[in-house]
Parts: structure tokens; sequence; C-alpha cells
């Protein structure tokens, strides 16, 4: 098995480094057996992680030619059924497993690869350029069709001096079960202060704009959404950003990989309030200030919520982007090229480097979960070498 060092202080060789890094994975490369000739890796579900996908693919061939490696954008949510039914090597998702489902799937891992955010968008012809200001609670009665026009008080409170339309809001929302859906209506569960107690959650929130605070009624990649006449739907995070970009005074939430689409549709991005009160856009720093807020929290199995962190420059909408894969593989073949490939995929100088992270608003492990998503994978073993 090929091992891609790094600089954690509690996993790992310690500080080394770049070119020494560099010249140790070469050496390792370069002498990694050929047990994994044919290996064909399967991948399907996040839209949100396909972009990087994407980009891996073709340079990951490179490392390793003799492994194919596939990719399909077909949401969150079947991408953990598929990795559930043994039906792929990998369930890319933005959503963790439930502690029930993961309870009754004890041989199933969620891997963190790298941290992405969610940005909430809208089209308001004179506007996109504007940035308007949203908050969890305004964006809760939104979707719960409380809120139904864009000049409502509770829009105009936290936008003064923005001339507001007197149109209706039509918010979009995901089709499919979908992990931007997680994502999206876990920040209004906590926004509206039915979140305490969740992973990660650390404050009240303290005020809001609207009269009555709108208690968000489910979380999760498949919901039973609230009954608004407006709304529209949309499959995948392409099909939001189409549905955004052909409805006037709509309002959606996309996630950071499609920020080029977003751009080129001329939709606009809100600044969204965090749990301190300030209002942010996505930006490396505001993602990586959440970040570090949230990550010495994360257990070792991984599963855990990095949204609506404390922090002045948090950004709320943040998470890990989840491999979901079996630590049983139906040979050592098969387990050896998976190992492989998940370690280059979180390595600094492999999956996780600038060169693929920046083109997708994505930011790097830091070294602790690194070590702790290494810890995991080093579990991923044959079904005939399990222990059993």
């Amino acid at each position: 098995m090929i091992t891609f060092p790094h600089r954690s202080r509690s996993f790992g060789p310690g500080l080394l480094a770049a070119a020494l890094i560099a010249t140790a994975i070469a050496v390792l490369l370069a002498a990694a057996p050929s047990q994994a000739a044919s290996i064909t890796l399967n991948e399907t579900g996040s839209t949100l992680l396909y972009p990087l996908f994407n980009q891996w693919i073709p340079d990951y061939a490179k490392v390793a030619p003799d492994v194919t490696l596939t990719a399909a954008a077909t949401g969150s949510g079947a991408g953990e059924e598929a990795a559930l039914a043994g039906k792929v090597s990998i369930g890319a998702s933005d959503a963790y497993l439930s502690d029930k489902v993961a309870s009754q799937n004890p041989n199933i891992l969620d891997i963190p690869l790298a941290i992405s955010a969610q940005t909430i968008n809208y089209n308001l012809p004179g506007l996109n350029g504007a940035n308007i200001k949203i908050d969890g609670p305004t964006l809760a009665a939104i979707y719960s069709g409380t809120v139904t026009q864009w000049d409502d008080p509770a829009i105009k409170a936290i936008n003064p001096g923005v001339t507001l339309p007197h149109q209706t809001i039509i918010p979009v929302r995901r089709a499919e079960g979908s992990g931007d859906t997680f994502i999206f209506t876990q920040f209004l569960d906590f926004a509206t202060e039915t979140g305490v107690g969740e992973p990660g959650y650390d404050a009240t929130m303290s005020g809001t704009n609207i009269g009555t605070v709108i208690a968000w009624p489910n979380v999760g990649t498949t919901i039973s959404w609230p009954n608004v006449a407006a709304e529209k739907t949309a499959t995948g995070n392409d099909g939001l950003v189409q549905t955004l970009a052909a409805t006037p005074y709509s309002i959606g939430y996309v996630g950071i990989s499609y920020a080029d689409q977003v751009t080129k549709a001329g939709l606009g991005t809100a600044m969204v309030k965090n749990q301190d009160g300030k209002f942010l856009l996505p930006t490396p720093q505001s993602i990586a200030h959440a970040a570090a807020r949230l990550d010495p929290r994360t257990p070792s199995y991984e599963r855990i919520t990095l949204i609506f962190a404390p922090g002045d420059d948090s950004y709320p909408l943040i998470n890990y982007e989840y491999a979901i894969v079996s630590k049983k593989q139906p040979d050592a073949a098969t387990a050896d090229a998976l190992r492989t490939f998940l370690l280059w995929s979180i390595s600094e100088i492999g999956g996780n480097s600038a060169k693929y992270l920046k083109p997708v608003g994505f930011i790097p492990l830091p070294d602790f979960i690194r070590g702790l998503s290494e810890a995991q994978i080093a579990e991923i073993k044959s079904a005939s070498n399990n222990g059993e």
C-alpha cells in the first residue's frame, strides 16, 4: 500500500519539507505493486463533489494507470444508497450518515475528503451585483411560504438603503435527495433555534427580523417541504443554477463548486448572517475560519456538522465532503486500490492541493482531520482479511 505523508501533529512522520514529501511519494508510486491491475473504482453521488472528481480522474490515471476511476453526479442521497447497497466503490455525499443508519451499517465509513461551502444565490433584476443580505430565519420564512415578497419588512430590515421590488419570491429547491438540501435545512434548523444539541452547535440565536421565528420542521437529504405556491424544483446543482437563471425573482441554494456557473449566469450571491450576527460571503478565509472553530470537535468516526460555526469571521454554510465506503472490500487488490486513491485524494500534494481545490472553492483538510481520515482509510481491507 502507498502511504501519503502529511504534517499532522497527531499522526504521520511530522513536519517535512515539501520537496522531501514529493520525492517520497514519487518513490512509493514507482515501487507500487501491480496487484491493482484492471481495477475499476466507481463513484456516484454528490453533484457538489462531482466537479472535483472530474478534475481528479485524468490526473489520477497518470498516478495509477492500472486503476480506472469513474464518477457520476446523481445526488448525495443516491450516492449514500448506492454505497450502502454495495453497488459502488465510493458514495460521494455532502451529508454524513445519521447515527441510526451508521449503527445499522457498522462496516460503512464516512471519510471527509475536503471542506466545501454552500452559497445562497438569487435572480433579482438590477440587484444581482449588490450582494443583498439574508439570514436563516428569513430564509426559513421564505421556504415555508411566510415571507412571499422581496420587499417584505424582514428583508428590508437587513438591507437598509436597498430598493427591493414588490415581486413574489420564487424559492427553488432540489428535487432529488441532496446533500445540499441537508446542509441548507440544517442551517435553517440551527438558525431558527431548533437545532440545539446537534453536533457542532455552539450558541443560541439572538434576535431576528421577523416577528415570529419559524421553527423549521425537517432536516435531511430528502424532506417533506412546506407547501409554497410559487416554488420550483431542480435536479442537481447545475439544474438549480439553470432554473435560477431562467426565473427572475428566484432564490436558491447552490454548492460552491458551481460558483463559475453562477457568475456566468449573472446571478447574485447573498451575504449570509452567521451565528455572531455578521453578514459574510463565502471566501477561502471565511470558510477556513468556520472550519477552525469546529474541526477540533470532530470525532474519530468524523460524522459531524460544521454548520453555523461561531466567530465573527465564520461563514455559516460549510461542510465536510464525504466518501462513503465499506471497510470490507471484495478482494485485496480492490482494497489496496481504494485505500491508495483515498490517501492520494486527501494528500496536500495530491487531491487536496490548491491545483484541484481552488477552482471549486474548497479548502484542504487540516492536519488533524487528515489524520483521522487516514486512520479510517486504514480500516479498508478485503472481506477475507477483516479479522472475522
